[in-house]
């Protein structure tokens, strides 16, 4: 995945050269998936759903998406795209409601990517995911990505510098949440849950359900 995340090379004449430069880096001729990162630019979102587009005609780019759109951004961005976008990676953790990207989302037939699963670390201190967890012989942490992968059309991410960790985060297939665990998770949510918001990037993001 290639988040393309600098959104001053958003513009016509950049884009197509950032992309470039991106897969030099890589030493790749294409990625399986670009990411447009952030909505806030001054270049106008048919010109940047236009570059997405134009990496994927290159052969360059075998999917794209966008990230951390809000579902007005989303809807504007599929009507504009001649390839599908596939998934909107943004923030979600048991902490922040995003019911109403979920359901914008399910409605445009893309996935949602969730980043920031850990809460910047509150999600292994929690009383209500321990407690769920030892019901299961899980941690905290193997609560909430079961939690995201059992919701419809959700994707998580984790990342981890421990091989006991990294092996710990693929254990998650082997148990299963029931409806009311996964209900006590969602009531987790608060107002202000959110934790990623840079000024001048993020969009004004959807009101909870």
């Amino acid at each position: 995945m290639l988040p393309h995340n600098r959104p001053v090379e958003y513009g016509r004449d950049s884009f197509a050269a950032s992309v470039d430069e991106s897969l030099r880096k890589l030493k790749t001729d294409y990625v399986d998936l670009l990411l447009l990162h952030w909505p806030g630019s001054p270049v106008p979102m048919a010109e940047r759903i236009e570059g997405l587009n134009a990496a994927v005609e290159a052969g360059k780019v075998r999917h794209i998406g966008i990230s951390n759109f809000n579902t007005h951004q989303m809807d504007e961005a599929a009507k504009l795209s001649k390839a599908p976008l596939v998934t909107n990676q943004v923030e979600y953790h048991p902490y922040l409601d995003q019911l109403k990207v979920l359901e914008d989302a399910e409605r445009l037939g893309m996935s949602i990517t969730a980043y920031y699963a850990m809460a910047d670390g509150k999600v292994p201190k929690d009383p209500l995911l321990n407690d769920i967890g030892s019901r299961h012989g899980k941690t905290a942490a193997q609560v909430v990505l079961r939690w995201l992968i059992q919701q419809h059309g959700v994707v998580a991410l984790s990342k981890t510098s421990t091989a006991s960790r990294l092996k710990e985060n693929f254990d998650i297939f082997d148990f299963h949440l029931t409806a009311d665990e996964m209900k006590a998770i969602h009531g987790l949510a608060r107002p202000d849950g959110r934790i990623v918001n840079p000024q001048g990037l993020a969009p004004v993001w959807d009101k909870a359900a």
